[in-house]
């Protein structure tokens, strides 16, 4: 046998994690998985310790919503959150179902208000986002926890929210989390969920500038709402009123023209529009301003290269680029978005025909439910991308959808169809000034959230005085 060579088993260790735990040490349900016991989990636990800690329970009513099947209802102006709901910091219901009062009258425990957090508790676990008034009146899932704080807590509501987005709760609540295909984190592990009591200063400092990203949020949505207005007011659009006749009639002729069968597709409606378009004597058909229409691949994924957009990261006229995009091995023959690119989603109920600029400085990779269009000089992107958006161009997706029961396809061979207003130079000019601005006040707001999350993690492990000098040089550069 030969002789312990100690540089040798040094080098066999290395990028390997080992960590010794006394039986005394496990916690009440032995746990004796490494996956608990990683060396980050046991260093953030001894941060913790430097401050008081209280567990959530202890400051908070928590609970999760109705199990089972809930009531939809379309007309009610209720809101089921789930836990795609809670991403982004705050609680956002433009895509959620609605659901009947009684549903909601028989479960007040978990009716939402103003300052209550919701906490996405299966699945993609540790989404946490603030109610604001916005978002109401909502409910929530069985997926999601409702926390809402004690008026005696001595926790600001938007202190906890970042302390849960950053390191320290993201990492507790993937520690704890159970399952093996879907993980899930249990109420009762969210009601030991421990919070560290920082200092009414360093809290209320936190809070202002999460308070600062809600305000430039909401001046983002002003922004482009102020964009569609414009186009909509410059087309005549804003008080248009379709026809909704209870029958009517195509010739065969028409049909095979069209290649579709399908009543839906005839509607006068479009008609209408496309004559309204028409008549303003600039209408072209897309295909006729593009020199790019073409769909993604699925990409080959990995940990490294450019980031991937998928149907999820095109939405409410932005392109999202954060943590959450995945990223793809590239070559020279793939097909890459670039700056000033219209992205338009190909599938999916709720998704499809959403459509953004991208306006980030970074290529990244479009995934195969995602079409790359590239405007001529004629055409400004951000424009079409707000049309296509408008009335005018979500009734042409409409039209030329194809599929049912939640299997839908946009090709682009019918995006190429689609007719397009080609508004004056002052009225693109116009929409571009207000999408651009949207755009960055809501990069400001997500490098103030990003700031927020940080100055938790400062506070924590290093002081709370490195915190608050952090947070002063934060503000000075916003």
């Amino acid at each position: 046998m030969s002789p312990f060579d100690k540089a040798r088993y040094e080098r066999l260790l290395e990028g390997l994690e080992a960590v010794e735990i006394w039986r005394s040490e496990l916690n009440a349900e032995m746990r004796i998985d490494a996956q608990y016991f990683r060396r980050r989990y046991l260093q953030e636990d001894a941060c913790r310790r430097h401050f008081e800690n209280v567990a959530l329970d202890d400051v908070a009513f928590i609970t999760d919503g109705p199990h089972g099947y809930h009531e939809v209802d379309d007309e009610s102006p209720i809101a089921m959150l789930t836990a795609k709901c809670a991403k982004g910091w705050f609680a956002d219901r433009s895509e959620a179902d609605r659901i009947s009062a009684h549903t909601h009258n028989s479960n007040l425990r978990s009716s939402l208000k103003v300052d209550d957090l919701i906490l996405s508790t299966r699945g993609t676990v540790g989404l946490c986002a603030i109610v604001e008034r916005d978002a109401l009146p909502s409910n929530i899932d069985q997926d999601v926890a409702r926390i809402a704080l004690n008026q005696d807590a001595g926790v600001k509501p938007t202190f906890l929210l970042a302390y849960l987005n950053c390191s320290f709760g993201q990492d507790w609540m993937e520690r704890n989390c159970t399952g093996m295909v879907q993980q899930g984190l249990s109420l009762a592990r969210v009601r030991e969920l421990p919070v560290p009591l920082l200092s009414d200063d360093v809290q209320a400092a936190i809070a202002k500038v999460v308070e600062s990203a809600s305000y430039l949020r909401r001046k983002a949505k002003e922004s482009y709402e102020s964009a569609e207005t414009a186009l909509l007011r410059a087309l005549g659009l804003v008080n248009w009123q379709t026809p909704e006749p209870l029958s009517y009639v195509r010739s065969s002729r028409d049909a095979f023209s069209a290649g579709r069968l399908d009543a839906e597709h005839f509607q006068p409606r479009f008609d209408r529009l496309l004559e309204h378009i028409e008549a303003t004597g600039q209408s072209y058909p897309l295909a006729d301003l593009l020199t790019v229409n073409q769909r993604g691949k699925q990409p080959d994924y990995g940990d490294s290269g450019l980031p991937v957009v998928n149907s999820k990261h095109v939405n409410n006229g932005e392109v999202r680029i954060d943590a959450d995009n995945r990223f793809a091995i590239v070559d020279e023959k793939m097909l890459l978005i670039e700056l000033g690119d219209v992205l338009i989603n190909g599938t999916g109920v709720g998704t499809i025909g959403r459509a953004a600029t991208y306006l980030h400085s970074v290529k990244s990779v479009p995934d195969n439910h995602v079409t790359v269009l590239r405007p001529t000089r004629g055409i400004d992107p951000v424009y079409l991308s707000v049309f296509l958006n408008s009335l005018a161009g979500q009734m042409q997706v409409e039209q030329r959808l194809h599929g049912s029961s939640g299997q839908i396809e946009l090709y682009p061979n019918d995006i190429a169809q689609f007719s397009v207003w080609l508004a004056p130079a002052t009225v693109q000019t116009e929409i571009r000034k207000a999408v651009q601005d949207s755009f960055e006040k809501k990069q400001q707001a997500g490098k103030l959230l990003e700031a927020a999350k940080r100055a938790v993690e400062i506070a924590i492990e290093e002081s709370e005085a490195a915190a608050l000098e952090y947070l002063a040089d934060v503000e000075g550069t916003a």
